[in-house]
């Protein structure tokens, strides 16, 4: 693992892909361009490739939220978390405003700059649970495939964690955008400056991170030896 430097210039990188394309993607699909699989597919493809291409490096981890449970998990330093989260947020804005200066801006402002949002019917306590769910899924995978080493899927593990943001996004993507990242929703809300809702993208993300990585650690890492991202 590198140090915390390289490390965060890793997640920045990491994180600008996700929001850019990940934004781009929701933009395309708002303008008609694009369907939900497809939405689901580039954003799930370009977490596998990043995550795979920054886990010996900075641990992959590519989301604020999984930096919060692998530091209450013991997992990383309060000092290397707080810069991973901080490169990973500026990754997103800077992501998110590359989308800004490159999109068209009938199709951004009709595309609401990719942010997430919560879809229509769907109430404030309900998005909250939404990408609670999402994002316990998502940190769990993390921690059975990068944290612990022990399983078959420890080298495909940016694989298997792109394939849980897509059939998340499959299947909650309506209804809240399924972000389970609070950096996929922070650019995309400075660059068109909504704020609407911004609690459900991260109270939701952020207390089912932590519960996902403490139930990890209790129940299946105890007395056991994972790799540290």
């Amino acid at each position: 693992m590198e140090g915390t430097g390289k490390a965060a210039v890793a997640e920045f990188v990491a994180t600008f892909a996700l929001v850019s394309v990940g934004a781009g993607a929701m933009i395309l699909n708002a303008n008609g361009q694009l369907d939900l699989t497809g939405v689901a597919l580039a954003q799930g493809l370009v977490l596998a490739i990043m995550v795979s291409i920054t886990m010996h490096i900075s641990g992959g981890m590519v989301n604020p939220a999984v930096a919060v449970s692998l530091w209450v998990t013991g997992k990383v330093s309060t000092r290397r978390a707080g810069a991973l989260i901080v490169a990973q947020l500026a990754g997103a804005i800077a992501g998110a405003f590359l989308l800004k200066f490159l999109v068209p801006a009938e199709l951004f402002g009709s595309g609401n700059g990719g942010i997430p949002a919560l879809g229509d019917g769907v109430t404030i306590g309900k998005g909250i649970l939404i990408e609670a769910v999402t994002t316990f899924f998502l940190v769990f995978a993390f921690f059975g495939t990068v944290v612990d080493d022990r399983g078959p899927f420890s080298k495909t593990a940016g694989l298997t964690i792109g394939l849980v943001v897509a059939f998340d996004i499959m299947a909650f993507g309506p209804y809240t955008g399924a972000a389970m990242n609070p950096a996929r929703w922070l650019g995309p809300a400075l660059a068109t400056t909504d704020w609407a809702d911004w609690y459900v993208w991260i109270v939701g993300p952020i207390t089912r991170c932590i519960i996902a990585g403490v139930l990890y650690r209790n129940v299946f890492l105890k007395d056991k030896q994972p790799a540290t991202p």
